[in-house]
């Protein structure tokens, strides 16, 4: 018995997680590619040690790579189905806002800044945060309605 066209249909929810995962996945990959990533010879695994910065811009390290790329693994995989990728990007929104919080709460030069981040990752979070909850609920609404 053949599937109907629309059963295989991607609803935008999924498509935008899709997205959003593909993008954390290209991410993480650029993190591992010096001149992409700007001085590369000083990445370390984890801690504010590393000096290198993704597009000379945003500090990163083997850890935040790999990060990265387990989200945007996280993200294809759960965009699957609509509620997944709902929860995904509402979800995966809310951990950016905590990691926003924690980007202004830790002083970016101790030991306790091992992801590691800084200003412009700070803004940056903020922004995928709400980026991310707000596509899953502008995008979502069946999602949510089904279990």
């Amino acid at each position: 018995m053949s599937r109907p066209d629309t059963a295989t249909a991607r609803t935008p929810v999924q498509l935008a997680a899709t997205v959003v995962g593909a993008v954390f996945l290209l991410v993480g990959i650029a993190g591992f590619i010096p001149g992409i990533t700007t001085d590369y010879d000083t990445l370390q695994f984890a801690g504010h040690e590393s000096q290198a910065k993704l597009l000379g811009v945003f500090a990163v390290s083997i850890l935040h790579n790999i990060v990265h790329l387990a989200f945007g693994v996280a993200g294809l995989v759960m965009a699957k189905t609509a509620r997944n990728a709902f929860l995904y990007l509402v979800a995966g929104g809310v951990v950016y806002l905590v990691l926003w919080l924690y980007g202004l709460i830790v002083d970016h030069d101790s030991a306790a800044n091992f992801v590691p981040v800084n200003t412009a990752d700070n803004w940056l979070h903020l922004l995928l945060g709400l980026g991310m909850i707000a596509l899953g609920f502008a995008l979502g609404r069946t999602a949510r309605r089904s279990r």
